[in-house]
Formats: structure tokens, C-alpha cells, sequence
């Protein structure tokens, strides 16, 4: 296997439901690591312990794919400070300048259409790895209402002041790397995917470089 190819995850057993032949580990080309040596001290709340060691394997169902590839995106910044949002679903996970989208400071999000509702196994996001940051405010929505206003779950969210004003979350804020972060999806039915940040840990602004959504296509 290629080396920046990454079985990604946190279960090791058969999701309920699945038999384990029915299953596969979450696997997807990695970016090339973009910063090297010990980074500087990150202050914020709630901050997860790092890791050392590859993401262990998380297991998916056999049939599921990244249904967010080339599916348009919309969000709340219409004219983004840098990049297209168009760039969010491109498959280019690169880290430097021109593979990113960057938006104005204060709550922001995108939304993802996949097109038609899908059961969503694993969401990957990449927000910016050329330096390690945390982003704060993150909150990962899934729903078949475009405008999120009725029957919305949320599978993550690390707003533990609520500023998003998506209700106060107790999710742990985490450093970003080249790996992205997975979010367990939890089987959730929806065909939109909405997530929001409110600055990070170096300055106010917003950026997101790749997100991938793992699923099934809905019967």
C-alpha cells in the first residue's frame, strides 16, 4: 500500500447489523505531511491528547463510497477571502495555497448537496494542515432539509460555548494534520452535510480544504 494511504478508525468489530464480511476498513489517499518539527503550544478548551501512532481502522460498510466527490457546494461566505468552494469536493487534499478555501472570521459554514439522501458512515474533513491548528466552533449536521431547519442530526460538535448557536457541544477540540478528521456519521440518513467553524487557534479566519462523505446511496 501506497505509504500515504491510511486505514482509518475506531471500531474494530462489526457494526450493528453488518456481518464482518460485509464490512471494509475506511481507506483514502493522504496528502504529503506539510509541516515538520515540535509546533508551538495550543491553548483552547476541551483540547484532545495527541495521538502517536496511525489512526487505528474504522470499519464501513463494503458497499459504501465518498459520495461527496465532485457534488456541489454552498455556504455561508458567498465570496470566499480565498479559493472557490467548489475546491471542497475537488479530491485535492493538498495543504498549500490554492488547494484551500479561506473565509471571513465569525461563524461560517458550507453544506454539501450529495444529491439524493444516502445512509452516511464517516465524514472526513480537512480544514488546514500547513501548520497545526485547532478550529473552534465545529459542528457536523446531516439532514434532508437544505435549509437545516427541521429534522437535523448532529454527529459532532466541539462548540462547547455555543457560539455557532447550534446548541452547546461537548466533542473535544483537536489539532489539525495531514490525516483530516474522521467523524463517525453513525449510520445517519440525509442527502445534505452541513458543517460550521468560528475561527481557529492562530487567527479568526475559516478554511477548509477537502470533505469527504462516506455512505450509501439510500434505497
Amino acid at each position: 500500500m501506497h505509504p500515504l494511504r491510511l486505514a482509518l478508525a475506531l471500531l474494530l468489530t462489526a457494526a450493528p447489523g453488518l456481518r464482518a464480511e460485509d464490512q471494509k476498513p475506511l481507506v483514502t489517499e493522504l496528502p504529503k505531511p506539510l509541516f515538520v518539527g515540535t509546533p508551538a503550544p495550543i491553548k483552547v478548551a476541551n483540547l484532545e491528547p495527541a495521538r502517536s501512532g496511525a489512526r487505528p481502522a474504522f470499519l464501513i460498510p463494503a458497499a459504501a463510497q465518498n459520495l461527496a466527490l465532485k457534488k456541489p457546494v454552498t455556504g455561508s461566505d458567498a465570496q470566499p477571502l480565498l479559493g472557490d468552494l467548489e475546491l471542497l469536493t475537488d479530491g485535492d487534499k493538498d495543504g498549500s495555497e490554492g488547494s484551500y478555501v479561506e473565509l471571513a472570521p465569525g461563524t461560517q459554514w458550507v453544506q454539501l448537496d450529495l444529491g439524493a439522501p444516502a445512509t452516511l458512515h464517516a465524514l472526513l474533513v480537512w480544514h488546514f494542515h500547513a501548520q497545526a491548528r485547532a478550529y473552534l466552533g465545529v459542528v457536523a449536521q446531516i439532514s434532508d432539509d437544505p435549509d437545516f431547519i427541521r429534522d437535523v442530526t448532529t454527529v459532532y460538535n466541539n462548540d462547547v460555548q455555543n457560539l455557532c448557536g447550534q446548541g452547546a457541544g461537548k466533542d473535544q477540540t483537536y489539532i489539525e494534520t495531514y490525516e483530516g478528521r474522521l467523524i463517525d456519521a453513525k449510520g445517519t440518513r440525509g442527502r445534505y452535510v452541513r458543517l460550521y467553524s468560528r475561527g481557529n487557534s492562530a487567527n479568526s479566519l475559516n478554511h477548509y480544504i477537502e470533505i469527504e462523505a462516506w455512505g450509501v446511496p439510500a434505497p
